[in-house]
């Protein structure tokens, strides 16, 4: 006669959704974002188009040289320089890209996390991690990864790109320059800033097209507003619009980045920095306490 033993049952799983790790959630959403045919072709022409045009300002440097040796004196002065500014700006031809770059990462950033809300298939992703916020910081890690990647990448291939344009006219330059490695990987580090102020702002405002306009209106025109409008009423806006994203941003990758009455390249990469961190905190908080 047999013995009839009941099967163990399976260890349910937490309702909490502790039983997912977050290198789980991680992988999770760095599958939901490569394996989109769109997204993955969207990075590869960005990184074409941030290379091309770093190419084509090292051109336009080395044309610029022609004009230099047939301008006078005086002219030189006009233009800034002569030579020796031509060697100042050769040396910005790796991160020239960054603007193309910062548009793309803004608006790719808004569209993945706002399109989720407006879809409605963020429900999916809050049923398996109730807690939401190791999702949401998921997300913003796999977007500032990307971006970092495809910013500083760039820029290394446009360093070895630009060379041979720039040696033409005796522009080249080391790796090893003052400055230049510091501005290649600050062009990603700035891309990933950029990433996640803009993810935070599609998940507070959790619309697509609301996300992006207010994005590409903090990046570009709210500065461009600053600097031709309205600077000249008080003393103190030029001052305070040094503390935007994008115009400390900038501060990251000039070289040589200190200047007079500007903020240093570590000064402009901890306002990003906290731009970054207040935005991810307000919108987790947010996304914490609002229904989905």
């Amino acid at each position: 006669m047999s013995i009839q033993t009941a099967p163990t049952p399976a260890p349910a799983r937490s309702r909490d959704g502790s039983g997912l790790s977050f290198g789980r959630i991680l992988r999770s959403e760095w599958i939901k974002v490569t394996t989109v045919p769109s997204t993955v072709i969207l990075l590869g022409i960005t990184l074409v188009v941030m290379v091309g045009l770093s190419a084509l300002y090292a051109w336009q440097l080395a044309v610029s040289v022609g004009f230099m040796a047939d301008a006078s004196p005086e002219m030189q002065a006009q233009m800034g320089g002569g030579m020796d500014m031509l060697r100042e700006q050769a040396l910005m031809a790796p991160a020239s890209g960054y603007i193309f770059g910062q548009l793309l990462i803004a608006s790719l950033a808004v569209v993945l996390i706002a399109s989720e809300w407006g879809t409605g298939m963020i429900r999916s992703t809050m049923v398996a991690v109730p807690t939401r916020i190791p999702a949401l910081l998921a997300k913003n890690l796999v977007i500032a990864l990307i971006a970092f990647v495809l910013g500083a990448g760039a820029a290394f291939i446009s360093y070895f790109l630009a060379q041979p344009i720039l040696a033409a006219e005796n522009l080249e330059f080391d790796l090893a320059a003052d400055g230049v490695l510091r501005s290649i990987l600050n062009t990603g580090t700035y891309l990933a800033f950029i990433a996640v102020i803009s993810m935070g702002i599609g998940t507070l405002l959790r619309n697509t097209a609301g996300g992006v306009v207010t994005a590409i209106g903090l990046f570009f025109v709210f500065p461009v507003i600053i600097v031709n409008l309205i600077q000249g009423l008080a003393d103190w806006i030029p001052d305070a619009a040094r503390f935007l994203p994008t115009n400390a941003g900038d501060r990251m990758l000039l070289i040589p980045a200190d200047e007079a009455g500007q903020l240093t390249a570590l000064e402009g990469g901890l306002v990003m920095a906290a731009w970054a961190v207040a935005l991810l905190i307000i919108s987790l908080l947010v996304a914490k306490r609002r229904d989905v």
